[in-house]
């Protein structure tokens, strides 16, 4: 693998080095798979604290924000001689006199300067403990700042998706990991131990990936109870989304389990009395976890779609849990789309975390394949 994956590091190195400082060595060389990293890592801190990120509480509604078009951020200002520092101007609502159609325009008579590491509203940090500092803040309360605009109850679409960032996230970690559980246990079985065992556990493998995904979802997602507490409605979900999620690992898991058990290394493990549950988990399953992992990355995005298709269509999450999937509800109908076309603002942190993720599993994946050159 030195010798092929890692052509440019020195022999001496390669020789000495472990599979997973090769595998980083060739991780790095993946120059678009380091960027998806860095903006998964990103991402995924914005999910931990949102609202540290956020600037108004995603909640609060404002009547006399409803459709707020998004603002933009400023850092020099010649109104008044020369000044520098971010601001922004509150914007006016002006009516056209044919149309009557709303039209704002920035005042630029009323400079609004903006704080970093500033105090908003209180906010928990998982649940631990409660604070008001924000990276991004205002000094004025009376016009709040909206980069991505406003929806019809007025309430920040910005903060809103950076809140929405913490279910929808998780809600692919989460899923993925019971997936994982799942196939790397079944498959695991079913591969070592072979003769029934292997056959019962491929018919069961086989019904479940014959089962259509997406009707499955739609039908388990609709018997949940409408009345549910959220955090009871983000369990079940998860818990539908790895349902059928698991087969594709276990099969792959158990070809592998196939091909390992005649190796030499387990046929001493066995004859050395070592359990098998060790002979499993300690010597079998670490020889392929780089597969393992790759394929756990490249499964997190298509878990994140799942939950935005399903809240989208009103079957998964419901108001008030905030997701990107609740969240694209607001632009269902033509009018939002005409008016407020910012409200799609969640559609591309979709976009933007599932390309992430598919890059950084493909250089991965890459790294990870010995006689890839």
């Amino acid at each position: 693998m030195a010798d092929i994956a890692i052509t440019n590091i020195r022999p001496d190195r390669a020789a000495v080095a472990s599979q997973w400082q090769l595998i980083w060595w060739a991780f790095k060389r993946h120059r678009l798979a380091m960027v998806a990293l860095f903006v998964t890592v990103a991402m995924y801190i914005v999910a931990v604290v949102p609202g540290f990120f956020a600037i108004n509480d995603p909640i609060q509604q404002n009547a006399r924000a409803t459709f707020h078009p998004p603002q933009a951020i400023h850092f020099f200002d010649t109104t008044k001689g020369f000044e520098f520092g971010p601001h922004y101007y509150p914007l006016k609502l002006t009516r056209d006199p044919e149309t009557l159609a709303a039209i704002f325009k920035e005042d630029t008579t009323r400079r609004i300067p903006i704080t970093f590491f500033g105090r908003g509203y209180t906010y928990s940090v998982l649940g631990l403990f409660e604070t008001d500092i924000h990276l991004i803040a205002t000094t004025d309360k009376a016009h709040p700042l909206f980069l991505f605009g406003a929806d019809r109850l007025g309430r920040d679409v910005y903060s809103r998706t950076v809140q929405g960032a913490q279910i929808s996230l998780s809600i692919g970690l989460v899923g993925v990991f019971l997936s994982l559980l799942l196939g790397i246990v079944l498959g695991g079985i079913s591969g070592y131990y072979g003769g029934r065992i292997d056959f019962v556990m491929q018919r069961v493998i086989d019904f479940v990936l014959s089962l259509p995904t997406i009707p499955i979802w739609l039908a388990l997602a609709a018997a949940l109870p409408q009345g549910w507490p959220a955090t009871l409605q983000y369990m079940m979900i998860t818990i539908i989304l790895s349902f059928t999620g698991w087969a594709q690992l276990a099969r792959v898991v158990r070809g592998r389990f196939l091909s390992l058990r005649t190796e030499e290394f387990v046929a001493a493990a066995r004859l050395d009395g070592v359990p098998e549950g060790r002979i499993i988990f300690r010597h079998m399953l670490p020889s392929f976890a780089s597969h393992i992992i790759a394929s756990m990355t490249l499964a997190v995005p298509a878990m994140i779609l799942a939950e935005t298709s399903l809240s989208f269509l009103g079957l998964g999450l419901q108001p008030p849990t905030i997701s990107w999937g609740v969240l694209l509800r607001e632009a269902q109908n033509i009018r939002s789309i005409a008016t407020a076309p910012w409200l799609f603002m969640p559609g591309a942190a979709v976009v933007v975390a599932v390309m992430a993720l598919n890059l950084f599993g493909d250089g991965l994946r890459d790294a990870a394949d010995p006689y890839n050159k």
